[in-house]
């Protein structure tokens, strides 16, 4: 979900960007630049991300100021890891702003929904996957992919009323009444999607996902 600019205080953005910037230049220090050296990767990446951005353009206006669409980002993630999925998707929501469907004085809450938020939930869940749950190909697929796809747009929609409620803007009541109805809609589509795409992946493409390993999660099992 994105919201509009109107909702918050000039100040409230001011200090969202500080941290935004923070969190982006972050990202750019530790990205895997050599691994975009390779062409075909780089192509991948690129193509990933005008994927999302195709995808981003289809959006639908939920209530005034609030916005939905999917994200894909937790494919992305599972792609190309932490950094490489914040500079992405900041890079798909620059080509949405740039396209005049949000204001860039809005530009880093939005990026914190819908890039920061749902890229570290996800490679936080990879990690406790990891971590807990056996090294399985279909607990990768079902659980990183699917579960895990559909729990971040949740959580990020769930900021986003949380944003919207202390903002104003909407009162608790008419964000249950309105907007809570909607986010099984919000979580299938998003696990679907995602789900989908990385089992195509890791079964045809598994160099192009960095978070896969035959080793880890095939050989052997």
């Amino acid at each position: 979900m994105e919201l509009a600019t109107e909702l918050f205080s000039s100040t409230v953005m001011g200090w969202v960007a500080l941290f935004y910037g923070v969190i982006l230049l972050k990202a750019l220090v530790m990205a895997p630049w050599r691994r975009l050296g390779n062409s075909e990767q780089l192509h991948v990446f690129l193509g990933a991300c005008v994927l999302m951005l195709i995808l981003w353009s289809m959006r639908a206006p939920v209530q005034p100021g609030l916005t939905y669409h999917l994200l894909g980002v937790t494919s992305l993630t599972l792609m190309f890891g932490w950094s490489l999925g914040v500079i992405g998707s900041g890079l798909v929501l620059a080509g949405i702003t740039l396209n005049g469907s949000l204001g860039w004085d809005v530009f880093a809450l939005n990026a914190f929904l819908t890039s920061v938020l749902p890229v570290t939930l996800t490679q936080v869940a990879l990690v406790l996957a990891r971590s807990l749950l056996p090294k399985n190909f279909f607990i990768y697929v079902l659980g990183n992919g699917f579960l895990t796809a559909g729990l971040v747009a949740a959580l990020s929609g769930g900021l986003a009323l949380w944003l919207l409620a202390i903002s104003g803007a909407y009162s608790w009541l008419e964000l249950k009444e309105n907007l809570l109805p909607y986010f099984p809609l919000m979580f299938l589509p998003e696990a679907v999607i995602n789900g989908w795409v990385m089992t195509v992946l890791v079964a045809f493409r598994p160099h192009w996902v960095s978070s896969f390993s035959d080793d880890l999660y095939i050989n052997g099992k």
